[in-house]
């Protein structure tokens, strides 16, 4: 089943995240040689600081075995900064009804030691479902996919192949990068579903999966979600604040998150810190 994981609940989702981190490290690092910056066991970068959307696919053990980030391509995005020498030259494509998609990656290893012979299809193609669906409601036509060849080919066997192609095809790392264009349509996700024989949603159930995790993290004796992460962004919310309602309101709502775990400083101890402008 796939996660979807933006700025709005990333702070629920930091260990589902550091996993995540942990197998692209895996993936892109180690079994592709691309030139990633690992550190500490985790490949990060520049993009994963936009807060971009991640779709994660998930275990029955709520284990990490897959994911895929999005980003706009009307700001900074891969294939403008880093995978450049795919375009020859030519302008990278910048609309806000196209987006990106990189750092695609299954564990495979991990769905084999289990056992399961077409969990990794099975896997790529809920994976892909899931985020042309976003996309497409979230208005977005085409997406921007940029793999190496062989994946390539898999997506045109699923029936998730590119419609056209921008650049060429350039040495990265072990193997080779290429970009292609998706369009987010009902005929490319019913192709998808009908190849894969699915016909459920393959989103989560975030309360069930919120509520397993609290109950995990109960039992390891740690808080389920960090106040320490969360106070913190209240108070960046708090010094943003442009007059009192904008204050009473980021201070109700701090109540309401931070009502079950200890913030690092009690909602008094907020006002103390922030400076409004004078009304």
């Amino acid at each position: 089943m796939i996660l979807i994981v933006d700025a709005l609940n990333k702070h629920q989702y930091t260990d589902i995240l550091d996993q995540m981190f942990r197998l692209r490290a895996r993936v892109f690092g180690e079994r592709l040689g691309w030139s990633v910056e690992i550190k500490n066991g985790r490949e990060r970068d520049r993009f994963d600081d936009l807060d971009p959307v991640y779709f994660i696919g998930l275990d029955e053990q709520d284990r990490v075995i897959s994911c895929v980030r999005g980003l706009q391509t009307t700001g900074p995005h891969m294939l403008a900064d880093v995978f450049c020498d795919i375009l020859g030259g030519e302008p990278p494509l910048r609309s806000p009804n196209i987006w990106e998609a990189t750092r695609f990656c299954v564990d495979t290893d991990r769905l084999k030691r289990k056992g399961e012979v077409n969990g990794a299809s099975k896997a790529t193609c809920e994976m892909m479902i899931a985020s042309i669906e976003y996309l497409r409601d979230a208005g977005i036509t085409d997406a921007i996919a940029v793999v190496d060849p062989i994946f390539d080919r898999v997506m045109r066997r699923v029936g998730n192949g590119a419609y056209d192609y921008l650049g060429k095809t350039t040495p990265m790392g072990k193997v080779r990068a290429m970009a292609g264009l998706l369009d987010c349509t009902d005929e490319r996700i019913a192709r998808l579903r009908d190849y894969a024989g699915i016909d459920y949603d393959v989103l989560v159930d975030e309360t069930a999966l919120l509520q397993r995790l609290a109950e995990k993290a109960d039992k390891a004796g740690k808080p389920a979600v960090p106040s320490g992460t969360l106070a913190q962004y209240f108070i960046e919310q708090l010094d943003a604040a442009q007059d009192t309602d904008e204050l009473e309101a980021t201070l109700a709502l701090a109540d309401v998150v931070l009502g079950k775990s200890k913030p690092a400083r009690e909602p008094e101890a907020f006002v103390d810190h922030v400076s409004l402008p004078e009304l």
